[in-house]
Formats: C-alpha cells, sequence, structure tokens
C-alpha cells in the first residue's frame, strides 16, 4: 500500500505547532523520512492519477517548515537556557541585599526585630498594624497615624515576644472611616539565588524561594 506523504506532513505539522515536544527530533532525519515516503508514493501512484507539481512542491515546503519551526526551536531553548545562567550570575549580587516582597508573615532577625513595609493606595488619617500569633491572636499594636499614598517601611521589636510558631501581620488603614487599600510587604534578606525549571529563583532567609518578578524593592 501506497504511504501517503501528505498525511505525515500535515501530521508534523499539526504537532509542531500544538507543541515543543519536536524540538527534540532530528531535522536532518525527519527529512530523509519524507523523502523516503515522497519516493514511495511517486512509485506507487496511479499512472491515471499522477501527483501534480504543484501538490510535491506544496509537500515539500511543508517539510522544510516544520525542519525551520523545529530548529528554532532548538535556538530558543538554548538563548533561555543561556539567559537564565547569566540572570543567575548577575543575581548573585543580591547575596546579602534586603528586599521586599510581598506578605504578611513576619519573620524575626537575630536581633529579634520583625520589619516589613505597607503600600497605601490613598493618602490616610490613622493606620494601625497588628501584629498576630499563630493563633490569629493580637499581640501587639502600632500606630502609624497619619499618612500620604504610597510605600511605607516600620520595624517592630519582638524581643519581648515569647510566643513560638509564625507571626503576622495586618495593616489597618482608614480615611474619614473608611477603609484605603493597603498592601503588606516585609522585608527580607537574600541567602542565595539559584534557577529552577528555567526561572531564577532567590532564596530568602527564614522564608520560603520567590521569583526575580516577585521582588517589590532592593533595598
Amino acid at each position: 500500500m501506497a504511504v501517503d506523504s501528505a498525511t505525515y506532513i500535515n501530521s508534523l505539522v499539526n504537532k509542531t505547532s500544538a507543541s515543543a515536544n519536536l524540538a527534540s527530533s532530528d531535522p536532518t532525519a525527519m527529512q530523509d523520512r519524507f523523502l523516503k515516503l515522497l519516493v514511495a508514493q511517486i512509485n506507487n501512484q496511479d499512472p491515471l492519477n499522477p501527483m501534480d507539481n504543484a501538490q510535491m512542491t506544496t509537500q515539500m515546503a511543508q517539510i522544510n517548515t516544520v525542519a525551520g519551526i523545529q530548529q528554532l526551536n532548538g535556538t530558543m531553548q538554548s538563548m533561555t537556557a543561556q539567559f537564565t545562567a547569566m540572570q543567575v550570575l548577575q543575581g548573585a549580587a543580591l547575596v546579602g541585599r534586603d528586599v521586599l516582597t510581598a506578605s504578611n508573615r513576619l519573620v524575626l532577625d537575630a536581633q529579634s526585630m520583625g520589619r516589613g513595609a505597607l503600600d497605601l493606595a490613598g493618602a490616610v488619617d490613622n493606620v494601625k498594624i497588628e501584629i498576630l500569633n499563630g493563633a490569629g491572636t493580637v499581640v501587639d499594636t502600632l500606630s502609624a497615624g497619619s499618612l500620604p499614598a504610597g510605600r511605607h517601611e516600620f520595624s517592630w521589636d519582638g524581643s519581648s515576644y515569647t510566643g513560638t510558631g509564625d507571626l503576622n501581620f495586618r495593616v489597618i488603614a482608614t480615611r474619614a472611616g473608611k477603609t484605603v487599600e493597603a498592601t503588606g510587604l516585609v522585608r527580607s534578606t537574600v541567602a542565595s539565588v539559584g534557577s529552577e525549571n528555567g526561572i531564577m529563583k532567590i532564596q530568602l532567609v527564614g522564608r520560603e524561594p520567590v521569583a526575580y518578578a516577585d521582588l517589590k524593592a532592593i533595598l
């Protein structure tokens, strides 16, 4: 039975468009298989209804397109790996630096200080920062008074705190009795940098690793 090279090509095109898995295939070997199929199809074609030149040209253009996509995918994967490696190398400069990330979990440093920040969507006339233990009980409250819109840092002295488990904080910001949106941030120290699944990861002291894109500020 004649092997239909057109069906083979269409299958390759569909798979290449839907997935990058074909990037690991050898384009030269694929072209060789295609030519063998094409020769087999020509040898077994119906003499009364032969394949015309336009059909043959279309199939050859398709195989070249598939091979080109595969080569492009391979090049892009190589460039992505190199870019990630360069990111990690440059990210080494962050080790020992403090950064801000979006979180409400407070981690005490070596001096028993918990450091964080808050982003205010608008000016407020009253801001309270409640420190909570793992059970959600308020163990202390910081009063920041009135503040303009923007980012504001705070610190909490936890040297007298005798509890265990995670500490969290909650920001309550109001203006004329109405709540103003406030986003909690925490200050952490970068311990190391690395990569995971092609993404640069930053390990923070006492915290889970975060992606570089998750950093809100480098201090």
